[in-house]
């Protein structure tokens, strides 16, 4: 592999027309020049330049060489510009993974000052409803663990798991959004079981873990909700909530911007809860713009 330092030494030869020249301008003796262009030859299996007189001039191989050299040169420093833009957080691509209702919820507003803060930064974000779908591996992951039982997600160990540095942000409880003038749209909380009559509307066509809790927690109880209709998220369950078409449950984060009329009533049921986790990439643990990210993640996970 040629060393770019010796193409940028040929190239002042070239530019300058002078070994003692190149010498001057970039502060060295002339023997050392002579000894890079001469390794230079020796690398490449070319001869770069030739004697005219008493001076030296670039064959036309060392004429493409220089240029070639300037090019290559060139996106070195733009190389080196990039990487010390990436070490300050000023510039790249942060791939963030996150369930749909944290997305909702967090990310507008956390999305907004990060590009502020950073602005030439990009963020690529993918919704994945169940942990370990994702192809490929997010910088920073929020998810739901599969168990909420316990201090710990099972897939961790010491909060590590396969490269990723891992901790738990919140638990959480659910929620039932009830049409308006529903009977119980005047209480503050209900129990699953007085749910076990009605007519629910599915909001997960995703099939994720959230919905797994909610069923699971019916299960245990001896009864399996009424689906009247399949809805394909939280919102759109909303909307058929407050056209009086069932009611529908969900965790409390997923349940903001409700139509008007319609009540949100606490599912009172200890069992019924989620953990939300957060996964960040070891290797860009320490870079600032993943570092504000985090924070500003922890932030929304204690409001």
């Amino acid at each position: 592999m040629v060393d770019p330092h010796r193409l940028r030494v040929f190239r002042a030869v070239v530019q300058t027309g002078s070994i003692n020249r190149a010498a001057a301008r970039l502060g060295y003796t002339p023997s050392a020049v002579s000894q890079h262009v001469s390794t230079l030859q020796r690398e490449t299996g070319l001869t770069l330049i030739e004697k005219r007189g008493r001076g030296i001039v670039p064959t036309a191989a060392g004429i493409a060489v220089a240029d070639r050299a300037t090019r290559v040169l060139d996106q070195l420093a733009d190389f080196d510009s990039l990487a010390d833009d990436l070490r300050s957080g000023r510039s790249g691509t942060l791939r963030i993974s996150c369930f749909s209702s944290s997305n909702r919820a967090w990310m507008p507003a956390i999305a907004a000052t990060m590009l502020a803060e950073f602005p030439d930064l990009r963020l690529e974000l993918s919704l994945v409803e169940r942990h370990g779908q994702l192809t490929g591996e997010p910088d920073v992951e929020l998810y739901v663990a599969e168990s909420v039982r316990g201090d710990r997600d099972p897939a961790v160990a010491d909060g590590v798991a396969d490269g990723y540095d891992v901790e738990p942000l919140r638990t959480e409880g659910y929620v039932a959004v009830v049409p308006p003038g529903h009977p119980l749209a005047h209480r503050e909380s209900v129990t699953l079981l007085e749910l076990a009559d009605e007519p629910w509307i599915d909001n997960d066509d995703a099939r994720g873990p959230c919905r797994e809790i909610i069923l699971s927690a019916c299960a245990a109880r001896g009864f399996a909700p009424r689906f009247r209709l399949d809805a394909p998220d939280y919102a759109t369950g909303f909307d058929y909530v407050a056209a009086g078409v069932g009611i529908t449950v969900l965790p409390r984060l997923g349940a903001i911007r409700l139509p008007d009329g319609v009540a949100m009533l606490a599912v009172d049921d200890l069992d019924v809860r989620r953990r939300i986790m957060l996964r960040v990439k070891r290797s860009m643990r320490t870079h600032p713009a993943v570092q504000r990210l985090t924070e500003l993640i922890r932030d929304a996970a204690r409001t």
